[in-house]
């Protein structure tokens, strides 16, 4: 009952003492408010008003045709340029794509002799570049089919393909990016929190205070991660109701899709303030902090599953990356929140993160009661 009652006190002292640290308070609201909204809306993966210029030399209606065939939001309306000006806005940086539609295009293409569309491509706008070219093609070839149906019966295909996406019909890429930045957020604080509570007490010499109270190890670090996973919980809530739902528009499969993701949330916040403490007792100032945090949270980020599918990874890093709690958290999070799974498909990710949180309880523990010992 006491080592409650003083886990209870040394939490509650956390978190006045980070109430009264405003440079915190203002990441922790930026980084669930203006960050997730950011890289839900601003992220430069998928084309969105490329600028496109054509050479139109056929002035026929199957160029036009194609002419017509981009627009918002992918591309801005096209401008039709002659070829001596196709490398002047290149070099300008003022067209990322150069279409130059040849003479007697639809005149050799009703004639059969595959005449051929050149593509100018500036690929320093790799992004848009890499993405756009396949844009380009499909729009390209969409419009020639169509015109040739017109004019002679084409040959079909023995098998008709019928597309339904599901969860996200519209593939909106701000149903995705809102979700998995929430997920690298409570990440990325749980472990700089943790660490820099433990380091303040250091440099502000309050550690040795608490050395010469009746206090234990277990409930020095016990009170941090309670406390300071309490408050990422807390701000992640905020943001999936108010940014996600509210103003993003996100939708979630039913009902009960948030408070089994915070109960989630919470058994990963257990193994990831877990990791803080344990980088706080590694570092020994608040610089070398925030170097460990850095080599830790991108491998972290990068590996898990958020941004690219663990099955195009390597093997090997697929094997390694099951030791981390945030592969299995970001797993737990799309099937929930995505998917509308329930309990009994998640278990299995809740009972990792669980296991995984204990060893790194347990190992942060073992290094914290070394680092007061010497502190003695």
């Amino acid at each position: 009952m006491r080592t409650a009652s003083n886990i209870l006190h040394l939490g509650i002292k956390e978190l006045r003492s980070l109430y009264r640290d405003p440079i915190m308070l203002a990441l922790i609201v930026w980084a669930f408010s203006f960050a997730v909204y950011t890289a839900a809306t601003a992220v430069p993966d998928t084309l969105s008003r490329a600028t496109i210029a054509i050479t139109d030399e056929d002035r026929s209606p199957l160029s036009t045709r194609i002419s017509s065939a981009f627009y918002l939001p992918y591309f801005v309306p096209p401008e039709l340029i002659d070829r001596a000006q196709t490398d002047e806005r290149m070099d300008a940086g003022r067209s990322t794509f150069a279409l130059d539609i040849p003479p007697s295009f639809q005149r050799d293409l009703l004639a059969r002799r595959r005449p051929t569309i050149q593509l100018n491509v500036d690929a320093t706008t790799i992004t848009q570049a890499f993405t756009g070219s396949g844009y380009i093609q499909s729009i390209v070839s969409g419009e020639v089919n169509a015109f040739l149906r017109r004019y002679r019966a084409t040959e079909q295909l023995p098998v008709d393909l019928a597309l339904r996406v599901r969860y996200n019909p519209q593939l909106s890429r701000s149903w995705f990016y809102s979700v998995v930045e929430v997920i690298n957020q409570v990440t990325l604080l749980s472990v700089t929190l943790t660490g820099a509570a433990l380091i303040r007490e250091r440099e502000h010499g309050t550690l040795e205070h608490l050395l010469v109270m009746p206090l234990t190890p277990f409930e020095i670090m016990a009170a941090k991660v309670w406390s300071m996973a309490l408050v990422v919980l807390v701000a992640c809530g905020l943001s999936l109701t108010l940014v996600v739902q509210g103003l993003l528009g996100v939708p979630f499969q039913y009902q009960g899709a948030v408070p089994l993701f915070l109960a989630g949330a919470a058994v990963n916040l257990f193994a990831t303030t877990s990791m803080g403490i344990f980088l706080g007792t590694v570092a020994r100032s608040m610089p070398q902090f925030g170097l460990l945090v850095i080599l830790v949270i991108v491998p972290l980020q990068m590996l898990s599953g958020g941004f690219t599918p663990r099955e195009s990874m390597p093997e090997f890093v697929q094997i390694v990356m099951l030791a981390a709690p945030t592969t299995h958290f970001v797993s737990l999070a799309q099937a929930i929140l995505f998917r509308g799974a329930g309990l009994s498909v998640v278990w299995p990710q809740l009972l990792a993160m669980g296991v995984i949180g204990a060893c790194l309880f347990g190992y942060a523990l073992t290094r914290l009661r070394r680092t007061l010992s010497a502190a003695t």
